[in-house]
């Protein structure tokens, strides 16, 4: 019986043994395993690299790819839609990334409508001065652009055997005048058609001797703007030498977007500045609005015609015209936008809205353009009045999508992709 009792002792205490060792390191794990689900994950940090964000490491150090010193990742949201990113406040404050709430705005006073251009020869005052006869210029006197001409001034100097021959026809026909008074009339109009003067006609008759170069004058006054002979060329008749415009007017010559045309008329007046005059404004009138669209740039080329009495316009400098306008009574408000906030991607048009107001949470919109007032576009579609927009850093912003791969400028698809895979 004793015996007994002893086997039940060492038995109980084999079972506790038995019973702490398993039970105990069990809690003990559990526990392990709590403090290491709620603590170590929580405070450990994932490096990454910004120009390889597939690059995912737990300590720093250099990106095995490009070399470059990792840095630490954002922690991932998942309550973002696919077409979402968000920046850190460290980023937004670097790339000074600002935003405006955008909302209806009433057009019911004076707005102005802003064109690019430039100034252009006016090409109603171009004239091509030609030789007159077949011949070889032998001295020519206009030799560069921008020279000045005026009328009647001597451009070249032309040797040719048509003109010998017909001074020759001239004093034989001089000598017959009497008996056949019709050949000489007929000899001196041909001469005549190669704009030889009757006082060059009759010098020529009244001294005998045959001249072998014969003179082209200027036809018009103003600024040579092609040489199109050298000395030494031959000419035939009606071959130019040289192409002269009146400066005294200018084109000033704007580029239309397709939704602007009938904004325009002709007669509507213009303010054009330039960068050369930065202090001054000048006035100008629209008097040629192209009827026909250029279908690569989808504009309409409109044309003011500028006085330029003292040559303050040169033909190619850059400027830039204003029209004011009146918005009609009653007409509707416009959702307007700055247009530091639009990226073009040739047909599309797009904006960075911020989606949480208290959070940099952003995501790319394509919206449709209507007219320019000023430095701002009217929004016809893709944000409503009340949303975030970014105005300034859009082009950071958008970096920052096409580095997390969602819709960009360059990536319109892929965020769908990965979303439906």
């Amino acid at each position: 019986m004793k015996k007994n009792t002893i086997y039940i002792v060492v038995a109980a205490l084999v079972g506790l043994l038995a019973g702490y060792l398993f039970f105990g390191n069990t809690g003990s794990t559990k526990n392990e395993m709590e403090i290491h689900d709620h603590s170590a994950d929580t405070d450990a940090e994932i490096w990454t690299c910004s120009m390889h964000p597939q690059i995912k490491q737990n300590e720093p150090g250099d990106c095995p790819i490009c070399g470059m010193d990792l840095i630490p990742a954002e922690p991932s949201s998942n309550d973002l839609a696919v077409d979402q990113f968000k920046m850190t406040e460290n980023a937004m404050a670097l790339a000074n990334i600002q935003t405006t709430v955008v909302g209806d705005t009433s057009q019911d006073l004076k707005n102005e409508i802003t064109l690019s251009g430039k100034i252009t020869i006016n090409e109603k005052t171009n004239a091509v001065q030609t030789s007159y006869f077949n011949g070889r210029i032998e001295r020519l006197n206009v030799n560069y652009q921008g020279q000045e001409v005026n009328k009647g001034q001597l451009l070249a100097m032309i040797y040719s055997p048509e003109l010998v021959a017909a001074q020759q026809e001239l004093l034989t026909a001089a000598s017959l005048k009497a008996s056949q008074p019709e050949l000489y009339q007929a000899v001196r109009n041909k001469l005549k058609l190669w704009k030889l003067s009757d006082s060059r006609i009759d010098n020529i008759e009244s001294s005998g001797k045959v001249r072998e170069s014969f003179p082209v004058y200027a036809t018009v006054s103003g600024t040579v703007v092609e040489v199109m002979s050298s000395e030494g060329d031959y000419l035939k008749k009606g071959q130019p030498i040289a192409k002269v415009s009146n400066l005294k007017t200018v084109w000033a010559q704007f580029d239309a977007y397709e939704r602007q045309i009938s904004q325009f008329k002709k007669g509507q007046r213009i303010k054009i500045t330039t960068n050369v005059y930065p202090d001054k404004s000048f006035d100008g009138v629209i008097s040629f609005i192209d009827p026909v669209l250029n279908t690569t740039t989808r504009t309409v080329q409109v044309r003011a015609t500028l006085n330029n009495p003292n040559n303050v316009f040169k033909p190619g400098i850059f400027v830039t015209g204003t029209i004011e306008r009146t918005s009609r009574t009653g007409e509707e408000k416009r959702l307007l936008l700055p247009s530091s906030a639009v990226l073009w991607t040739g047909e599309r048009s797009l904006v960075y809205v911020k989606v949480k107001s208290d959070e940099p949470v952003f995501e790319m919109r394509e919206v449709s353009l209507g007219s320019r007032i000023g430095d701002m576009y009217e929004i016809t579609s893709g944000i409503q009045s009340g949303e975030e927009v970014v105005t300034n850093g859009a082009f950071t912003v958008d970096a920052a999508a096409q580095l997390r791969g969602k819709k960009s400028m360059m990536n319109t698809s892929e965020a769908k992709t990965k979303a439906k895979n």
